[in-house]
């Protein structure tokens, strides 16, 4: 038994990041789709008047639902216009602005959970943008996977190759980015065997 002080170090992704476990709010479990700009802000001014972000709490993070249902003509994702009308930047300027860090959600697969864009094939374009936006953490899930076009893979090796495509093209940016893998709806992933290197968390 290691002496108190003396642990091992988590193992995970070495990018220098979430080197204890990350705290803040995620909004789905409150609020599902029904997310927004003014909840994103709102909640965290909260943080910053009430103790939680001197406590520790420091990420601010949007799940699902806060994108258009498609991609502009340039291919690029956009934020739903009515619940971010200020864009996702402009969140995570404000939030950056009270010392907190903003999170953004999205999916390995063609879509999300909730049928929006997913980054299936956009994975280096995503990732430029949510660093272009100023995003901190990125919770990355892992539905709507065609398995059809991996023939002969498994859904865990399916998930790391989509995992560790996304892990590259965040490193590209060059931003320091929190990487989330999100896969607890498929309990054959299991990330403990294999996502040390490619995700700070899963």
């Amino acid at each position: 038994v290691a002496a108190l002080g003396t642990a091992s170090p988590a193992m995970a992704l070495g990018n220098g990041l979430a080197l204890t476990p990350p705290m803040g709010f995620n909004d789905w479990n409150a609020y599902g789709c029904n997310v927004s700009e003014q909840l994103i802000e709102q909640t965290a001014l909260a943080m910053h008047n009430d103790g939680m972000q001197a406590a520790g709490y420091t990420y601010v993070n949007i799940d699902d639902c806060w994108m258009a249902s498609s991609r502009d003509s340039a291919g690029n994702l956009v934020a739903s216009s009515s619940k971010f009308p200020d864009g996702i930047a402009a969140t995570a300027s404000y939030v950056h602005s009270l010392g907190l860090k903003l999170g953004i959600y999205e999916d390995a697969g063609t879509a999300t959970c909730a049928g929006f864009p997913g980054s299936y094939g956009h994975e280096q374009a995503d990732a430029r943008l949510f660093a272009s936006w100023g995003v901190d953490y990125i919770k990355y899930d892992v539905c709507n996977i065609s398995f059809s076009s991996f023939p002969g893979q498994s859904h865990q090796q399916v998930a790391q190759t989509l995992y560790t495509a996304m892990r590259d093209a965040l490193s590209a940016t060059g931003r320091p980015i929190v990487f989330s893998m999100c896969n607890g709806w498929d309990s054959s992933v299991q990330p403990w065997t294999w996502a040390a290197p490619v995700s700070n968390l899963w």
